[in-house]
């Protein structure tokens, strides 16, 4: 259990689906803490000393200590603040298993989001992109399936680290459903992750940080016009 008064930052930027991994988890565990948003195309120096070998958000800081990578993050928090519900399961192979489809996430839900959010709609190579997308998906219909035990999230009756990994991706996925004009999240092809979104969308340690899709595909055009660079 953390000190009573720890100083707790947080370096990231409102639109970083990485960056939404600690704040839900921060959320879950009722810490508070200070958010220190930084300007896109700028590396703020508290942002270069914390992290100086990947220069990434987010980072976490805890009494002058610097975190790094946002599911080493969630780990810390949940093994720091141990009130309240465990987000890694308890059992080592659940803790195993959730982990295998977090790496998996991460290696292609990220990718294929900056791709489609840089096409136009109706492209073909929009299409192809679409379709590796949405096997993604399938195959994550099925691991809710199998890890959730018939329960309301990946984690059983709250949300656990799989739901933190994958949950933080759905409003960009939102926003590329408009951008592309080609609906993922689909009741009649992923039932179940459906309405799992849902239900992580109108949790408590989620809904006050979870970015609106319209605000994410503006913030998409102001990227492609190099708003942010002026």
């Amino acid at each position: 259990m953390a000190a009573e008064k720890d100083e707790i930052k947080l370096i990231g930027g409102w639109a970083s689906p990485f960056v939404m991994r600690p704040r839900v988890a921060l959320n879950m565990k009722g810490v508070v803490y200070e958010m220190t948003q930084e300007t896109v195309g700028k590396k703020s120096d508290l942002l270069l000393k914390s992290n100086p070998i990947y220069k990434k958000i987010p980072v976490l800081i805890h009494n002058g200590k610097p975190i790094c990578e946002s599911m080493i993050i969630v780990e810390y928090i949940d093994e720091t603040w141990s009130d309240g519900a465990s987000i890694l399961p308890p059992d080592p192979y659940d803790r195993s298993i959730a982990r295998f489809w977090t790496a998996y996430v991460d290696d292609k839900i990220p990718a294929l989001i900056r791709k489609l959010r840089l096409l136009v709609k109706g492209s073909a190579e929009a299409e192809v992109e679409a379709e590796k997308l949405n096997a993604a998906l399938q195959l994550l219909e099925e691991a809710f399936e199998k890890c959730s035990k018939g329960k309301s999230f990946f984690g059983g009756d709250d949300i656990g680290y799989l739901d933190i990994a994958f949950g933080s991706q759905l409003g960009w996925i939102k926003a590329v459903e408009k951008i592309v004009e080609i609906k993922f999240l689909d009741k009649e092809k992923i039932p179940g992750l459906v309405a799992w979104s849902e239900r992580f969308c109108a949790h408590e340690a989620v809904k006050e940080v979870m970015p609106e899709a319209d605000r994410l595909v503006e913030f998409t055009k102001m990227l492609l016009s190099g708003s942010f660079a002026k």
